[in-house]
């Protein structure tokens, strides 16, 4: 047998080999101490993985093509980081990395189109157990308007996601001059919403007819992608995220969701603890910072180390979000610390997991569960504590890679040493 032909059949072993392991069509975990998402205790069992999906979970060893013995060791869905610019922001700073702002648009604005599979900053929090994300675009100057993509985070070119299942909205800070403006406003742009019928909005003709008899759509200088988003908003019961912290500001909040039927979500939230029972009432999700405990602004007096604690007793659903920065992974961390400040450690896991689908209506993502997407995560210890780290991240069943461009530097400046940096 010549070279050639030896180094041809051993390429197609090797790619052969890779195909049941990576890609394997079959998995199976075995002796793996799961926290699935929905019940507040752990328990042992084997999650059967097949096509993508969980096919099943049980005692019973079944036969696979590949067979990964957790060794008792956590397994929990994939972590799910509920506010970010992952993928449509690469460098902060830096504005020719940024497509999280418009120019044109306004309520209608949409970043789907603007993700980037290839953003090192998948790969950074998909190795610290991110399994998907839920981007969002900057808040614009009125106080509804953007609409927010959740992906998947396993760097495929096909993109894997959900168009515009969300719109943003801001109210306090530096929103506006006065937050006097900021609701009438909001409750001008609503009440616009709910007067879009089904007729106007079935061609563009008809929507700009509509819009030529509204004050308000000249104000804002909308288009007509941004009445279509209205309509939406309206009719489709589209998740509306309200940024607010202030406590009458959430109880104004509370009595437009009431008045419209809204299905809102308040994040940042820094002083929920003072309107918790108003909150629960009103089946209010909330996404919030562990961590963030210090008040940084006249909207935070409130902010206190133990919110987290009280608000789950209080009945509230929780997600957790960290600074907009790279590392959003460091929700686990603030999940770590809502636990060491009296939550329970069953509802730190569904906040990081589902919670979140089931706010957003994505019931296949964030639970271990016969017919869930396989988005799981292995840990090499407990998943809430910053020094472990996942040993095998899945995602729609398939075991991705958790290489970062970190490592590839580390293994690129460690190595020849002899050399000048230039040709290592």
């Amino acid at each position: 047998m010549n070279i050639s032909k030896f180094l041809k059949i051993y390429v197609v072993f090797c790619l052969i080999l890779f195909n049941q392991t990576a890609y394997a069509n079959e998995v199976l975990i075995t002796n793996a101490k799961i926290y699935d998402g929905q019940s507040d205790n752990p328990y042992f069992g084997n999650i059967l993985i097949k096509n993508g999906k969980i096919l099943s979970i049980s005692d019973d060893i079944s036969n696979a093509e590949r067979i990964i013995d957790a060794d008792g060791r956590i397994v929990t869905p994939g972590f799910i980081a509920s506010d970010t610019e992952i993928g449509v922001i690469e460098i902060g700073s830096l504005s020719v990395t940024r497509d999280d702002s418009p120019k044109i648009y306004n309520i209608g604005f949409s970043i789907f189109d603007a993700f980037n599979p290839n953003s090192t900053l998948i790969p950074w929090n998909r190795a610290n157990g991110i399994t998907s994300a839920l981007s969002l675009p900057k808040n614009s100057l009125s106080p509804i308007g953007g609409l927010g993509s959740f992906f998947d985070l396993n760097s495929d070119l096909n993109i894997s996601g959900k168009k515009d299942i969300v719109m943003i909205g801001k109210v306090g800070g530096s929103s506006s001059k006065s937050r006097a403006e900021t609701f009438a406003l909001m409750e001008d742009i609503l009440d616009l919403a709910f007067s879009i019928d089904s007729k106007v909005i079935k061609s563009d003709t008809e929507i700009i007819s509509f819009m030529n008899d509204m004050p308000l759509v000249n104000h804002l200088n909308l288009k007509v992608r941004d009445i279509k988003a209205l309509y939406k908003l309206a009719n489709n019961r589209l998740p509306l995220i309200i940024e607010s912290n202030r406590a009458s500001d959430i109880l104004k909040l509370i009595k437009l969701k009431k008045k419209y039927n809204l299905n809102l979500i308040i994040m940042g939230a820094q002083e929920a603890t003072l309107v918790s029972t108003q909150i629960a009432e009103s089946r209010i999700p909330l996404i919030i910072d562990p961590m963030n405990n210090i008040p940084n602004s006249f909207d935070e007096l409130a902010s206190n180390i133990n919110a987290s604690a009280r608000l789950e007793q209080a009945g509230i659903s929780l997600m957790f979000n960290a600074p907009r920065d790279h590392n959003y992974h460091l929700i686990r961390q603030g999940a770590g610390v809502a636990v060491a400040n009296g939550m329970s450690y069953g509802g730190a896991i569904k906040a990081l997991t589902s919670n979140f689908s089931e706010a957003f209506g994505i019931s296949s993502k964030g639970v271990l569960k016969k017919g869930a997407s396989a988005d799981l995560v292995i840990w090499s210890s407990d998943p809430l504590e910053p020094s472990s780290i996942p040993e095998k991240v899945f995602i729609n069943g398939v075991d991705t890679s958790l290489i970062t461009r970190s490592l590839r530097l580390q293994d690129r400046y460690i190595q020849n040493l002899d050399k000048p940096n230039t040709y290592r």
